[in-house]
């Protein structure tokens, strides 16, 4: 059974860090892409950052480039996401996903989903 599971979350004022980790488990992901999506209340979810576990490539929405960063552990079987210089308009539940994909970045082609963790910064 492949299990996604995100941690990391909470409330942090503005200008702060949160790290997110996402533990992957079930099957082998080393062909895939990791991604991070997230979801604010009333809108889509939407790309954040992507990864692939084999090589580390990676991808960064236009909004978090500089500010966010993706990284992976093999040994651990979890990637993660560091958040510098948090915003207030991060605020949202982000989500991993895992998918046979090139850091893609729409949610439609990612097999794989965690349960989602609360991201939210305070102004």
């Amino acid at each position: 059974q492949v299990q996604l599971v995100e941690s990391g979350g909470g409330l942090v004022q503005a200008g702060g860090s949160l790290r997110l980790s996402c533990a992957a488990s079930g099957r082998t992901f080393s062909s895939y892409t990791m991604a991070w999506f997230r979801q604010a209340p009333g809108k889509e979810r939407e790309f954040v950052a992507a990864i692939k576990w084999s090589g580390g490539s990676t991808y960064y929405a236009d909004s978090v480039k500089g500010r966010f960063t993706s990284s992976r552990d093999n040994a651990k079987n979890t990637v993660y996401l560091q958040m510098n210089s948090l915003r207030p308009e991060d605020t949202a539940v982000y989500y991993c996903a895992a998918g046979s994909v090139y850091l893609y970045i729409r949610p439609n082609r990612y097999e794989y989903w965690g349960q989602g963790t609360q991201v939210t910064v305070s102004s």
